[in-house]
């Protein structure tokens, strides 16, 4: 999932720390390091744009990779419909966090063959990662009332999972302060 890095509309948090030029900067060339680092044969590379229209078209992004617009609603309305749009298995990453690679998601795609679900846990009670096996099974509900952007993130994303069976994947830390800029 990636949005359009304009100053303001992206890493709006880190932005208020380092200015909002900056934080764009740094999103910008973090997604096109990222994209370098898990690209592989295993999987194929979907971007899931924010806003709709700019990032179906814009030039920002590779233009090889295939996109889909994320739509209306809260975080977990729009990363639902993404994952419900593909096939399974799929893993849904976000794009902030300079630690991910090949390795890190071939692990989560292989916890997917004992799981329902895997969840990349961020240090800061968020996820970087959410895996699904079908994803068309996803229940009515998934996402809803969840506390973005709070330490309560990733135990009420399970929560919206009643009886599936969950992997937990690798633990890493997501960009959205000056602080985790610098670690």
């Amino acid at each position: 999932m990636v949005k359009a890095p304009r100053p303001g509309r992206v890493k709006t948090r880190l932005g208020r720390e380092i200015g909002h030029v900056a934080a764009a900067w740094w999103f910008r060339h973090q997604v096109r390091r990222l994209l370098w680092r898990v690209d592989d044969p295993r999987w194929r590379i979907v971007l899931s744009v924010s806003p709709d229209r700019e990032g179906m078209h814009s030039r920002v992004w590779p233009g090889h990779l295939p996109r889909m617009p994320q739509g209306k609603g809260d975080l977990g309305a729009r990363m639902a419909r993404a994952l419900r749009a593909c096939d399974g298995p799929v893993c849904l990453i976000g794009a902030d966090i300079p630690a991910v690679d090949r390795v890190t998601l071939a692990r989560s795609f292989a916890l997917l063959g004992r799981h329902d679900a895997v969840f990349g846990p961020a240090e800061d009670g968020g996820f970087w990662l959410i895996g699904v096996r079908h994803p068309r099974r996803l229940p009515y509900g998934f996402f809803r009332d969840v506390r973005w952007s709070t330490e309560h993130a990733l135990s009420d994303a399970k929560a919206t999972l009643p009886g599936w069976r969950i992997a937990r994947g690798d633990l890493l830390k997501d960009v959205d302060s000056a602080a985790d800029l610098r670690t």
